[in-house]
């Protein structure tokens, strides 16, 4: 008698006992009562390949991929799509039974989800987006914004090299602000978004005047830790529409899930308060 295959998935980084990816696909593995595992996996850089190139003889069908590793899966796999080549970074990894990897990136997709759940009159076409910040996380909201029709993107970043390098990457609608400058912008976005980890906890607060955020407009941080940062307390204040962060990590990881275990999963209250508790 033949056993059926038990479907596996992970998520690698160094660290990685920090990751609530576990914990949320363990939730939709039960939650559609499929006999599966999505399995943590501290791996070192310089075991990275050698890991990534045995999960298929294992029985993985793919895993999700976070610091420090993102850049270096995208080097490895064997197809890459669009988007993570734009991003140039993958969160989202396929193993095929021939050893081949797909490598995708899902961070855009879960940002522009968690506004679309949380902010359903949220026009991205309005106006246009402040972008705080220019690293990894960055590039992926810029392009999703970019893709929804966001007509300017006024970026700015505390080492302008890198906004430049954004802007150079992805065109004519990105203008670079200087960072001293960021205050006077804020009253021209219909959407904010901070990018950095400024304002996150343990890391150093988000120290920028925040007098010009315009009432109705969006605002939106991917710091969840605190779930309501300073940036989104004062748009509270300033009558902004406002989105914390943890539905972007909820929304990334539906993709990769469906496309491991079969059914398309559900970003749901009960999972948020999962996470968050």
């Amino acid at each position: 008698m033949t056993l059926p295959l038990i479907p596996l998935a992970a998520v690698f980084g160094h660290p990685i006992a920090h990751s609530k990816s576990p914990l949320l696909h363990g939730h939709w593995l039960k939650e559609h009562g499929i006999q599966g595992h999505y399995i943590p996996m501290d791996v070192k850089p310089e075991d990275f390949e050698t890991v990534l190139r045995n999960m298929h003889k294992m029985g993985f069908r793919g895993a999700n991929v976070t610091t420090p590793h993102k850049e270096r899966a995208l080097e490895i796999a064997d197809q890459v799509t669009d988007r993570a080549t734009l991003i140039g970074a993958a969160n989202t990894l396929i193993f095929h039974e021939d050893g081949k990897i797909l490598a995708d990136n899902t961070d855009g997709y879960g940002f522009i989800q968690n506004l679309r759940q949380n902010a359903p009159d949220w026009d991205p076409t309005l106006g246009p987006a402040v972008v705080l910040g220019a690293g990894g996380a960055a590039r992926a909201i810029v392009a999703s914004l970019l893709d929804v029709g966001v007509p300017e993107i006024l970026i700015t970043n505390r080492t302008r090299v890198r906004a430049e390098q954004l802007r150079d990457d992805f065109g004519a609608r990105l203008k670079v602000v200087e960072w001293v400058q960021a205050p006077s912008i804020l009253e021209q976005g219909a959407t904010v978004v901070n990018t950095t980890s400024l304002g996150m906890t343990g890391k150093p607060d988000l120290k920028m005047n925040l007098d010009g955020l315009q009432p109705g407009a969006l605002v939106t941080d991917l710091v969840y830790t605190p779930l309501e940062t300073d940036l989104l307390k004062a748009a509270k204040v300033k009558g902004c529409v406002t989105v914390d962060g943890v539905g972007m990590l909820l929304h990334q990881a539906t993709p990769g899930f469906e496309r491991w275990f079969g059914p398309r999963p559900e970003v749901t209250e009960e999972l948020r308060q999962l996470v968050l508790s």
